[in-house]
């Protein structure tokens, strides 16, 4: 794993998304269902960011990050050709597991809030999935972002 930019632990991420055809609806807007797909994806830049991916190896196992919960609330329409900035923002870290914030905005318009969680996961468990603490060289490297 390589360190963030200056060291510091990263407790949020900004990414840009243009709209793509294939996003919307026959109403010519994004279907709802995509913007899990984009929280998805900004997850995992985000880890990516932190020099890790969302299935990796550590100690020679394979980890990942299941989902375990995930929500959205749709505030204003996105439609075709959009460029949305996707705000993920640490919301709480835990010894396991973690949770996001995510918004979604076109300019200065609040368009969407999500909300994701996952469980750090060895993959490859005796028994299938098995939650284990986030590896301390990863869990140095993100932080709580705090209340808004």
């Amino acid at each position: 794993m390589s360190d963030p930019p200056g060291g510091a632990a990263l407790s949020e991420f900004r990414t840009r998304r243009r709209v793509e055809f294939a996003d919307t609806d026959l109403g010519g807007i994004v279907h709802f269902a995509r913007f899990f797909v984009f929280m998805e994806t900004a997850e995992h830049e985000f880890l990516r960011a932190l020099g890790t991916e969302v299935h990796a190896r550590v100690d020679g196992r394979e980890i990942g990050w299941p989902r375990v919960a995930a929500s959205c609330e749709y505030l204003s329409p996105a439609r075709f050709g959009d460029e949305l900035e996707i705000r993920l923002r640490v919301a709480r870290k835990g010894r396991r597991s973690m949770s996001y914030a995510v918004t979604f905005h076109r300019g200065e318009t609040l368009l969407a809030r999500g909300t994701i969680s996952s469980v750090c996961c060895l993959m490859d468990g005796a028994e299938g999935l098995e939650a284990i603490a986030i590896p301390e060289p990863l869990a140095s490297r993100i932080a709580e972002a705090g209340p808004d």
